[in-house]
Parts: structure tokens; sequence; C-alpha cells
């Protein structure tokens, strides 16, 4: 449906004239991925559980061209972020610096190393998007996950859906980003009007029929939070995959090999709430330092710093495991909780399911503290204004929320948002960056060739 539309006929009309003025050719095909809303299951996925996200009908395109020479050619349509070349034999992907053009080259680079290429064809690419950036969306797994599908159409070579995901979920790390795979499987197994249950190892998807008397509402807080440019979001990384060897070690499990929170409870067969009452005897409240880590597990603090931190985390001087531990446990819970009413179906499913949210975001804010001041009071405004429930959507310390709103009361539902947060009297906020829009679950990535 969305290639026989005339509004993205427009776009991609738009996009061929841009590239044959920057480049003097015309594309041989275009490639599109979209972004995503997480709807719940926040910070879980790197932790090896399932999550509840859908596609947005906004995403990545890019126009592209391969060429007889070993010249990779990167333009944006966007002027702010400027044009790159470089040798397409001889990837550079530098992690000191988050810039567009260093995600293009993670999907090059994991597509480049998967099939063991040492040369790669040129290409001319013009890319495209209408994804807010930093705003928890995904963008940037979105460009990687397009670049991952340009390589793979200009090398002629298939894959399939899941096998690309993995790829790029991988491929994203070269940047710095110690992310799980949600952001990259919805891009590609995303389905119009569904959203997904997405589990991990293996990678897979169930449809989840979303009630039809809500909609999903997301709204920027216009605070930027770029993930590979800062340390929270590795450091969360770190503290869960502590917590998981602390608590593996009270249960007298092999913890060396021990990654993840969900190997702890898999091991010992448990449920999640009973996994929830394991962490409140095995760990603390209070923050843990290094020494008392190294204590726990009987190790010295360099074998710590080398076999366990990461180099961007090693000089993290405090970690609280008792609070992540508690977030992912629920949070997973949640997740379930979610799809099971869906499935249910009851009268009141919109304020069960507004409920749930709502203690995502709670736990997000407390226990995982990864929201900001803007966040709580954005989430607190679409409450005030209709929504049955509220929550931050995707790594949070900025970007967006996302609302259960019932679908009559929509059109009062943006307004008084739209007033109450963004039309505020000092005029702080610059109205491009407003981001105010009902979403409904899209399609995933696609090639489109140049007719």
């Amino acid at each position: 449906s969305l290639s026989e539309s005339p509004c993205f006929s427009y776009v991609l009309l738009k996009l061929k004239e841009m590239f044959n003025s920057k480049f003097g050719s015309i594309p041989k095909f275009y490639v599109r991925a979209p972004g995503r809303v997480n709807i719940i299951g926040e910070h879980i996925d790197y932790c090896g559980y399932s999550v509840l996200p859908m596609a947005i009908e906004q995403d990545v395109l890019i126009a592209v061209e391969p060429v007889k020479t070993y010249t990779l050619q990167l333009a944006n349509t966007n002027p702010l972020y400027l044009d790159f070349s470089t040798s397409a034999n001889n990837i550079q992907i530098d992690k000191t610096k988050a810039l567009w053009h260093n995600y293009f080259l993670c999907g090059l680079k994991g597509i480049q190393e998967h099939f063991g290429l040492s040369n790669l064809t040129g290409m001319n690419c013009l890319v495209d998007g209408n994804i807010p950036p930093s705003s928890g969306l995904s963008s940037s797994s979105a460009l990687v996950c397009c670049a991952g599908l340009v390589t793979l159409t200009v090398l002629g070579r298939n894959l399939s859906k899941v096998e690309l995901a993995e790829i790029c979920a991988k491929s994203e790390r070269y940047i710095g980003t110690e992310g799980g795979g949600m952001d990259q499987s919805i891009s590609f197994l995303a389905e119009e009007g569904t959203a997904k249950l997405i589990e991990f190892s293996p990678l897979r998807a169930t449809d989840v029929k979303l009630p039809s008397g809500a909609v999903f509402v997301i709204a920027n807080s216009c605070v930027e939070m770029n993930k590979a440019a800062t340390s929270h979001f590795n450091i969360r990384v770190m503290e869960c995959r502590l917590a998981a060897k602390l608590l593996a070690k009270y249960k007298n499990l092999q913890w060396d090999n021990v990654l993840r929170l969900e190997e702890v409870q898999a091991k010992l067969g448990i449920s999640l709430e009973e996994m929830l009452l394991v962490t409140e005897d095995a760990l603390h409240p209070e923050p843990y330092n290094p020494e008392e880590i190294c204590r726990c597990l009987g190790i010295s603090l360099e074998e710590l710093r080398t076999q366990i931190l990461s180099p961007n985390t090693q000089d993290v001087l405090i970690f609280k495991l008792y609070q992540r531990a508690k977030h992912v446990y629920s949070e997973a819970a949640r997740v379930l909780q979610f799809k099971k009413i869906c499935e249910e179906a009851p009268e009141n499913m919109v304020q069960l399911l507004g409920e749930l949210m709502n203690q995502s975001h709670m736990s997000c804010r407390d226990m995982y503290e990864c929201s900001c001041p803007e966040l709580d009071q954005l989430v607190d405004i679409c409450r005030k204004f209709g929504a049955q429930g509220s929550r931050l959507t995707g790594a949070g310390w900025g970007g967006c929320t996302v609302s259960i709103v019932p679908a009559d009361k929509l059109p009062g539902f943006l307004a008084n948002v739209h007033k109450a947060y963004y039309q505020r009297s000092d005029g702080s906020l610059a109205p491009e960056k407003q981001s105010l829009f009902a979403t409904k679950p899209g399609g995933g990535a696609l090639v489109f060739l140049e007719a």
C-alpha cells in the first residue's frame, strides 16, 4: 500500500530529482526502513526479555546507484548532515564521534563481514528521513537497517528478515551502543496493522492485535538524547550484567559465563514473580561500589575491569544493581500481561493496558532512572488530558512519550497537550521539533526498484 500512495510517489520523485542534481545520474533503486515506538518493555531486550514495539510510518529512505569505482559517496537531504565519501574497501568507524554516516557504515560493514567480502563495489547514496533524531524512535537503527538492506541489494545476495535483523543488531555495536536487538528486529519484521511481541534467542515475532477503540499517540519532549554519545545507556547494560552475575552467584550457579538477567531465571526455572523475590533476598538497595562487587564474586579489581566491564564503564564508581534488576523482572512481566490482555480483549482493556503503561513509566523513572523532568511533566500532561496510560519510550533521558488514548478523546487530547506542553509562554520549544501525532502500526523495511 505504501508504494502505491500518491504521497510516497511524490517523496520518491523529489528524492530522485535531488539525487540527479547531486550525482548527475538516476538512482537504480530505493530502500526504506521504519522507525518504531516501543509500547511496553523498556531496557529489557539486552537482558534477554521480550518486548512489544510497532513500526511507525516515519522512516529512513535511501536512493542508491551502484558504481564501477570503489568509492562510497554518501549525501543527506538534510543540510545539517554533511556529505561523506570513503573507499568501500576500507571502512573505518570512529566510535568517539556519533556522526550520521557512521550509522550507515555500521549496516554496510555488518553485511560485508557476514559474507566475508574484502572488496565491495562503490555506490552513490542519498539519504532522506523523517524520524525525529535522538527522540527514542530509533532513527539511528533505521539508518543502520536501511544501509544493511542497501548493501545486500547492491551485492545481489539474499538473507531472511530475521538474519538481516540479527546482523544489523550486532553491527550497530561498531558505534559503541550495546543494544539488545529490538529496534533492528521491528524495522525488518513489522507488518502493517499489528504490533509485535519480539522474542530473542532465537529471534521471532508474534502479532499482537491492539485495541480498536484506542489510539497510540507519540509526543516528543524535545530533549534530545543520543545513545552513542552518552554513557548512561552502556552503564545500565553493565549494571544489569553485574546484577545477573551476583544473582547467579547467590544461587550457586556458574556465574562467570552469565551475561543476562533472563539467563538466571532460565537456569533456575522459576517465574518472573519469583525472580523478584530472589532479587529482594540477594541484592541490597544501597549502591554497590567496584570493591564490593569484587568481594561478592571473589575476583580482583583488575579482573572486574578487564574481564567484565566494557571500556566505557571501567571508571564507573557506583552501580545500582537491586533497582535495575527489579525494573527488568517487573517490566518483563508487564510485557506478558499486556499481550495477554490484548488477546483476551476484556471490556475494560484500554484501562488495563493504560495501567501497565503507567506502572512501566514509574519503574523507568524510579528504579531504572532513565526519565528526565521534561518526560515526567509530559507524561502527567498526557494523563491529565485523557490518556489512560502514558510512559517514556525508547532509551529515555529525553526523547518521546507514548500514550494510549480512547479514540473519541483524540482531537481534544491533541489540542490540549499541544497547548499545555508546546505552547509555553517562554516560547522555548522550536516548532520544528514539536512532534505530537497519533500513530498506527506500519510495515517493515522494503526495496523499491526504479520503474
